[in-house]
């Protein structure tokens, strides 16, 4: 037998007893390492939802719970009071109670004008 046909029957057995240790590596111990960790972290994934929520609601409710009465009163009181004042003034302003009236905006043109006399003097 000539010695490169030696040669190419030994590469090829070498490739393929190389190929299949891999191969059987990666079907019997890898694949089963991974899914079972893959598993675990579904079941995690499935059971941190609930946690949070459970975890969200009893924070809430200790929370209110623990505040005085007395200060969600004034709290709620306080900014009762303050949307009322701006959705009246609002409802008579329009919208100039948010940009100003024509005079406003008249003497801040008036302003600004001046400023850029005397940016400019300088």
């Amino acid at each position: 037998m000539p010695f490169w046909l030696t040669l190419t029957i030994q590469t090829l057995a070498t490739v393929g007893a190389v190929l299949v240790t891999l191969w059987g590596f990666w079907r019997f111990v890898v694949c089963p390492y991974l899914d079972a960790r893959v598993a675990e972290l579904i079941e995690a994934g499935r059971e941190i939802e609930p946690a949070v929520t459970r975890g969200v609601k009893t924070g809430v409710a200790d929370t209110i719970r623990e505040l005085p009465e007395s200060a969600l009163d004034g709290t709620v009181k306080e900014s009762t009071r303050q949307f009322l004042k701006f959705g009246s003034g609002l409802f008579e302003n329009g919208l100039s109670s948010f940009l100003g009236s024509a005079a406003d905006l008249e003497r801040n043109r008036q302003k600004d004008g001046a400023a850029s006399k005397d940016s400019k003097d300088s």
